[in-house]
């Protein structure tokens, strides 16, 4: 209260130099509305199965050297739990990155749509089917990419394998180029 006994107004995303110090709610709430809209990175993966750590060594990159115009969400192993954070950024373009066994060379990185994984049963290390994130994805995003990339072993500690860590830094590349990924050809099932 300020000394005539009127409440001080409190500090919110729509009024952030009020004077009071920010909340958390206030905090979070302006972090959203700055990426609401804009460009997503969503990564997938478990940093202790070797090469499945693809996406989340991806997402370490980005938030090491942002990449502007595009917001990193670390999915982990456990991906379906980003998705009301990502419902409330209700991103425009969503770019999902995760290891996909699909019988390729380690390290080759290949988009794939939902019919893809459906039909191939493509392996995971996740708790819920990827059709599902895909079709959940699908329904708050414009625009959803999915690359994968081809794992060489997702065995329990192993280290990840340096043809995808070499893919991983080509994503990032191409991220930081624009976010054009049509060079990356659909994987044929």
């Amino acid at each position: 209260m300020t000394e005539s006994g009127k409440r001080e107004p409190r500090h919110t995303a729509e009024n952030p130099g009020c004077g009071n110090p920010p909340t958390a709610e206030a905090i979070l709430a302006a972090a959203e509305a700055g990426a609401r809209g804009g460009n997503v990175v969503f990564c997938v993966g478990s940093v202790l199965r070797g090469d499945d750590a693809a996406g989340p060594l991806l997402a370490r990159h980005l938030e090491e050297k942002p990449v502007e115009g595009w917001t990193v969400v670390d999915g982990g192993q456990t991906p379906e739990n980003d998705l009301g954070y990502l419902r409330r950024l209700a991103p425009h373009r969503l770019l999902l990155v995760d290891a996909a066994a699909m019988g390729l060379d380690p390290g080759t990185v290949r988009r794939l749509r939902p019919q893809d994984v459906a039909v191939q049963s493509l392996i995971t290390t996740h708790t819920l089917p990827i059709t599902y994130l895909l079709e959940e994805l699908a329904q708050m995003c414009n625009e959803v990419v999915f690359l994968g990339i081809q794992p060489l072993s997702t065995a329990f500690f192993d280290p990840v394998s340096d043809s995808v860590r070499k893919a991983v830094e080509g994503i990032y590349r191409d991220i930081a180029a624009g976010g054009n990924f049509e060079m990356y050809p659909y994987v044929n099932m």
